[in-house]
């Protein structure tokens, strides 16, 4: 892989990591554009990998809501006082919420693996722009974060599992999930970059250490340390617009969008103009 390469690839990954769009499914698409074996092993532990640079950015944007965070967490591990607070709990959420994708994604390794082909891409934009269509249409936004219950993470955190498939989402699932649950599309927003960290971080980990031959062999560290600063730059400045834009507005816009890349896509395959993997 070469630097334009990587540089393109980076900025992928940091514009659609937390879009409900599906970062994989459009890295999986980039890379085949670029000429890339999509199947390749060093190809699949790059996109994993350079997803660290968007989780990076979640820990410098929210960087004083996740010290908070971890504090309060860490008080109530030896004060009881501690666990009244929100923090506690919320800290709990998260672990609870990590822990579905943790053992899904351990188990289902090689499948997830297996579904790198183009085609699973375009089915899943499409098939999952429906759960977002109907997650939005009975949102009922009555919830906020003081709000939520441990069911309810649960519920996020399981719904998080589906974004293993390219073209699903990881965002997609979360905060449709949390609509679902009635949350408001900030609370859903917020609780998908959170329950992020620990799910990426720990892939990204993995496949550095997993596949770092494959890497070396393939892609090369250098493309791979480009694009994932890279993907850092791009994400922070997704993650700041998205906040915004779930203020005021709903996520029909990317429903439309995911249906629109999914059918040009299934034509691209469909007319051989490209490979499936």
């Amino acid at each position: 892989m070469n630097i334009v390469q990587a540089v393109i690839l980076g900025v992928v990954e940091g514009l659609t990591e937390f879009l409900p769009v599906s970062s994989t499914g459009h890295l999986t698409i980039t890379e085949k554009l670029l000429g890339l074996r999509v199947d390749d092993a060093g190809v699949t532990a790059f996109t994993a990998i350079i997803q660290v640079g968007a989780i990076a950015a979640v820990f410098v944007y929210f960087h004083s809501d996740i010290a908070r965070l971890v504090t309060g967490w860490c008080r109530g591990l030896g004060t009881p006082a501690a666990r009244s607070k929100q923090e506690w709990r919320f800290g709990w959420y998260i672990i609870a919420g990590s822990i579905p994708i943790g053992v899904v994604g351990l188990a289902g390794k090689h499948l997830v693996e297996a579904a790198r082909s183009l085609w699973f891409v375009a089915a899943a934009l499409i098939g999952w722009s429906a759960v977002m269509a109907f997650a939005e249409h009975r949102a009922t936004h009555r919830r906020g974060e003081a709000d939520m219950r441990l069911p309810d993470v649960l519920w996020i955190g399981i719904a998080q599992c589906a974004a293993l498939i390219p073209g699903v989402s990881r965002s997609g699932a979360t905060i449709s999930a949390g609509l679902m649950r009635d949350l408001d599309r900030v609370t859903a927003t917020r609780l998908s970059f959170f329950l992020a960290i620990p799910a990426m971080t720990a892939a990204g980990g993995f496949e550095a250490i997993d596949a770092a031959s494959a890497i070396s062999h393939s892609v090369g560290w250098t493309a791979t340390t480009i694009a994932t600063t890279v993907a850092f730059a791009t994400a922070y400045a997704s993650i700041a617009w998205l906040l915004k834009f779930v203020t005021h507005h709903k996520i029909s816009v990317f429903i439309w969008y995911r249906i629109g890349a999914g059918v040009l896509l299934t034509a691209a395959l469909t007319s051989g103009l490209i490979s499936a993997t």
